[in-house]
Parts: structure tokens; C-alpha cells; sequence
């Protein structure tokens, strides 16, 4: 049986650990990895989008990242308890025609036993941004460390 740790029961660390690791992935934009965390009957509200099991998920992402491009993504801690993680985020992305959008969400998670995600329900708003205002400029990828978060850039 695949383990994901941080397991639950979550404590803030191991709740903002589990955050930044799911956030590194996500910003990987490698469908296959990012799916990897989710049982294989996950269950999923993404938008108008409503994925069941890993391979639906895969391609959800897939489809997500084909229109989403030069995606960048932070993620915060929300609230936490026991096999249940909140977390507020927002990413910034650009459409094939070049215009750019901050998305801004709430999720709410809940794990298995061995930290794999059985349940991901996603409210998200888009706003479209010019390009000068833009606030997630690192290079794809990872988030740098010293890169602010959320709270930070008063988002």
C-alpha cells in the first residue's frame, strides 16, 4: 500500500508540510505526478468538473494544463484537523491568446490513513490581470523559498 507522508492526524507542521508539498507538485504541472497523492477512487469538485479515481483526475489535469499555461501556483494554510486539511490559494496563468488571469480558490481536503487524498472539493474565481501585474514571475517550477507567500503579498 502506497504512503504519502505527512499522515494524518495532522498537527501545523506536518498540515503545512502536506501544503507545500502538494503545492511543489501542482507546480511540477506533471499530471502523472500530481495524481500519484490521490487514492484510486478520489473523489473531486473542481469548478463545473467533477472527477472520480486518479485516472479521471490525470486527466482533468491534462486538459487543465493544455489551457493553462505558464502556470504558477501558491498555497496556504487555511485550517486543519485530524485527517482534514483547508487551504486557500491562488495561481496566475495565461490563455493561448496571451491574456493573463490571477485565480483565486479555496479547497477543502480529506485523507486516508496513508496520506493519500480521498476527497478534493475546489471553489475557484478567475480575474483577469495585465501582464504588468503579475506577482508570480520565478521560473517555472518550484516556488523559491524566499519567494512571499499569500499573506505576504497581501493576497
Amino acid at each position: 500500500m502506497d504512503t504519502k507522508p505527512p499522515l494524518p492526524p495532522f498537527t501545523e507542521e506536518s498540515a503545512t508540510q502536506k501544503v507545500r508539498l502538494a503545492e511543489d507538485a501542482w507546480n511540477s504541472r506533471d499530471p502523472a505526478r500530481v495524481a500519484q497523492v490521490y487514492t484510486l477512487d478520489t473523489i473531486w469538485r473542481n469548478r463545473a468538473e467533477f472527477p472520480v479515481g486518479r485516472e479521471e483526475v490525470q486527466r482533468f489535469l491534462i486538459r487543465k494544463w493544455a489551457r493553462e499555461l505558464d502556470y504558477r501556483l501558491i498555497k496556504e494554510l487555511w485550517a486543519f484537523g485530524d485527517n482534514r486539511i483547508a487551504v486557500r490559494f491562488a495561481y496566475e496563468w495565461r490563455d493561448d491568446g496571451g491574456f493573463w488571469f490571477r485565480s483565486y480558490g479555496n479547497e477543502n481536503w480529506e485523507f486516508e490513513a496513508n496520506g493519500l487524498m480521498r476527497r478534493r472539493l475546489a471553489s475557484i474565481n478567475d480575474l483577469p490581470i495585465l501582464e504588468t501585474d503579475r506577482l508570480f514571475r520565478w521560473p517555472l517550477g518550484r516556488r523559491p523559498d524566499d519567494h512571499p507567500g499569500l499573506s505576504d503579498l497581501g493576497l
